[in-house]
């Protein structure tokens, strides 16, 4: 996981640096006084922080750009490269991304809710923590992959809305239903946490995992513990949870 985002960050950075003198200033100019810059040539360009709300970019060569925190809510960005372009922190509701290609861009913590993703090339790009991912463009265990990140991290509420994507686009994912169970659990949702384990249990009963079953029964037995006997044994800890899973959740993870 580590070395796949260090890939993007590095095939980011070379990108940018290689077109950063290609934009074309004229069309940077008309872009921030009108935001009417259709099939512009935009590579390189430094646009951080930019109201580019509603912005008419159509077919606009962005590759290479620094979007980052701009503002793109409702912008029409159909067919527009924006390859190696970083985009951290940027605004895309609403915004119209049909077609567009995404190669290697950085969308991490991106708000992608209502964007029009349809056709869009993302292969390489870094959609980490990014908010709104539709689910038909990132494979469920993707999604798994981003709530263990977060889990890490201590964002138990991200890693839980994660988790439950991966299980929206796949309902029978066992691993996702236990390692949300954990996430509730440290959120001390203790009854949702013991309904998720009793269906990860099932599916991994219905797919004849033993060290699924093993280890799920085991959070079912943390669960009905009672609370008195564990005032002083800490907070549980998901990390703590997936290590003793290694051979049943790593195959989960996207390497």
């Amino acid at each position: 996981m580590k070395s796949q985002i260090l890939a993007i960050a590095t095939f980011a950075t070379i990108s940018f640096h290689q077109t950063t003198l290609a934009a074309n200033s004229e069309h940077i100019r008309q872009l921030l006084a009108s935001k009417q810059c259709q099939n512009c040539d935009l590579s390189g360009a430094g646009l951080i922080m930019a109201d580019l709300s509603n912005a008419n970019l159509k077919g606009a060569n962005l590759t290479g750009a620094n979007l980052s925190r701009a503002n793109l809510s409702g912008a029409d960005l159909t067919g527009a490269d924006l390859s190696g372009a970083g985009l951290f922190g940027v605004n895309l509701s609403g915004a119209k991304l049909n077609g567009a290609i995404l190669i290697g861009t950085d969308l991490r913590n991106t708000y992608l809710v209502n964007a029009e993703l349809t056709g869009v090339n993302l292969n390489g790009a870094n959609l980490q923590g990014a908010f709104g991912i539709p689910l038909q463009i990132a494979k469920p265990e993707a999604f798994y992959a981003w709530g263990v990140a977060e889990a890490q991290k201590g964002n138990q509420q991200r890693a839980l809305e994660y988790f439950s994507q991966a299980i929206a686009a796949k309902p029978d994912f066992a691993g996702a239903y236990l390692a949300r169970a954990v996430a509730r659990y440290q959120l001390f949702d203790r009854q949702g946490a013991f309904q998720d384990a009793q269906i990860a249990k099932k599916f991994f009963t219905n797919q004849n995992d033993r060290d699924g079953i093993q280890t799920t029964q085991a959070l079912i037995k943390e669960l009905q513990t009672p609370q008195t006997a564990k005032l002083d044994r800490g907070k549980p800890s998901l990390m703590d949870f997936l290590e003793s899973l290694t051979s049943v959740l790593l195959q989960f993870m996207p390497f």
